[in-house]
């Protein structure tokens, strides 16, 4: 999964199906203003807990955007080698561990393609029945605007059909953590590389799903 042997950076193509940049004008309080946007698609997170040694299922891939986080605070980054940067900052640093997700791009219930994405991206094959609605918000607000909806399933050893890791050219590893780990994970003044709503679907599920 870390054999990246390369990296260049271009303008974003027109014809991109994921990220569509805007500006959007508009007028508050009598003075005219301006925000830059992108158009992105909504999506599905789910918290899954193996109920058979009572872990919380996660996955793990590299995330680009976060390895520029990374690079971009380099003064030289836009003028060293590709090279020369994979080796100063390793791509193990931008790997995360994220809830199990994916984009709403499918004319069907959400409930459906949050089962469909346990499935293709962890491998457990649970019906939709056993699939929780935890809440819907808004994601990336000052930028995108999109809704996340949020789920959780409870799958056991017997539901595994696959090892997961997704589809197509999806490089993605399944990921079990303990509930002390996830503790770990949320303790104060803690830094690692989980978004949000990962950080939020564990705290909701150590608050509202953890025997007190």
């Amino acid at each position: 999964m870390d054999n990246i042997t390369g990296f260049r950076f271009t303008p974003l193509p027109v014809d991109s199906p994921y990220v569509k940049p805007f500006r959007m004008y508009y007028t508050q309080n009598g003075k005219e203003k301006n925000w830059d946007m992108l158009k992105v698609h909504d999506s599905v997170a789910i918290i899954i807990l193996n109920k058979t040694r009572n872990n919380l299922v996660l996955v793990r891939q590299f995330r680009p955007a976060v390895y520029y986080g990374i690079i971009q605070s380099d003064p030289m980054y836009d003028k060293a080698d590709a090279e020369i940067l994979l080796k100063k900052y390793p791509v193990s640093l931008a790997f995360t561990n994220e809830l199990c997700a994916g984009i709403v791009d499918k004319s069907k219930p959400l409930i459906d393609i949050a089962r469909e994405e346990i499935l293709e991206e962890c491998g457990y094959d649970v019906p939709v029945d056993r699939i929780e609605l935890v809440m819907t918000y808004r994601a990336g607000v000052g930028t995108e605007g999109c809704q996340q909806t949020l789920y959780y399933c409870e799958v056991t050893d017997a539901d595994k059909v696959n090892s997961g890791g997704g589809v197509e050219d999806e490089i993605i590893d399944v990921v079990e953590l303990t509930i002390d780990e996830v503790r770990d994970m949320l303790k104060p003044g803690t830094t690692n590389n989980s978004p949000p709503s990962c950080l939020f679907g564990l705290s909701w599920f150590l608050a509202n799903k953890l025997p007190q």
